[in-house]
């Protein structure tokens, strides 16, 4: 990622109002969408019913937009490519895998294929994209794999073993999640890896002051996530492989100590 863009702050005014400039057709629906994230908040001040809400009705128009994807064919794209960094990185058949926000299994379904049977456990706070997640199981034809799809509150992960996931996964949920949400997890992710296991999450970088836009789309430095892992006594680092893939969010990766 260029320099550029990562000091960029987007919840500035300077920033919106360049950007209005040059894309005016995007004017009318940022303001809807406001207009609505405002409404929504005032509903619902804690941030998990909140997001929540947006997932609902984001879903009910298009659940792979939801989920943050232009087109199908991106949909298919961008699971593809979480897919092959994991495999890359490991990912056998064998492990037991945890897939934090899991959406509608747009990454998932191709996890779940390559799992040996009840290795898959997606979870989600949106029962509207879960429900979306069963019907893309169907699509698939992967019933037999009898993969978990399992609402959530928190990120506690309570109602899970201990040491028993060998991949722990979370894409696109930490940049739409405030700091203390994040901290939640990192908290309690070490209990459930198994040894040798690790916890992938992808984050929206920025080199410049963190910000949120919307209270959808939350902006961190590196060296932030990093220090609250630490803080938590796991290690973690950031990876520098992801960086050459066609996506805008960055990866760390943390692990228990050995």
């Amino acid at each position: 990622m260029s320099p550029s863009p990562l000091l960029k702050n987007r919840a500035s005014v300077t920033h919106k109002l360049g950007y209005a400039v040059r894309n005016p057709a995007r004017i009318a629906p940022y303001v809807k969408r406001t207009a609505r994230d405002t409404w929504l908040r005032l509903k619902h001040p804690d941030h998990v019913a909140y997001y929540r809400a947006v997932m609902a009705s984001d879903t009910s128009r298009n659940p792979e937009a939801a989920v943050g994807s232009r087109s199908h064919q991106r949909w298919l794209a961008l699971g593809e490519m979480q897919f092959d960094y994991l495999v890359e990185h490991g990912l056998r058949p064998g492990h037991r895998m945890l897939d934090i926000g899991c959406g509608n299994l747009r990454a998932g379904w191709r996890f779940i294929a390559h799992l040996d049977a009840g290795n898959y456990y997606g979870i989600d706070i949106s029962p509207d994209i879960l429900i979306a997640a069963k019907q893309t199981l169907t699509t698939y034809e992967l019933q037999d794999k009898l993969p978990h799809l399992t609402i959530t509150q928190d990120l506690k992960l309570e109602f899970l073993p201990s040491a028993h996931f060998d991949v722990v996964h979370a894409h696109s949920v930490f940049s739409h999640s405030p700091i203390h949400v994040i901290d939640e997890c990192l908290a309690h992710v070490g209990r459930i890896l198994a040894p040798g296991g690790f916890f992938d999450f992808t984050f929206d970088r920025t080199e410049g002051t963190e910000h949120q836009v919307l209270r959808e789309d939350f902006y961190y430095r590196t060296e932030t996530l990093l220090r609250l892992a630490r803080k938590h006594g796991l290690q973690a680092r950031f990876m520098e492989d992801w960086e050459s893939r066609p996506h805008g969010q960055s990866k760390i990766r943390v692990t228990n100590p050995a």
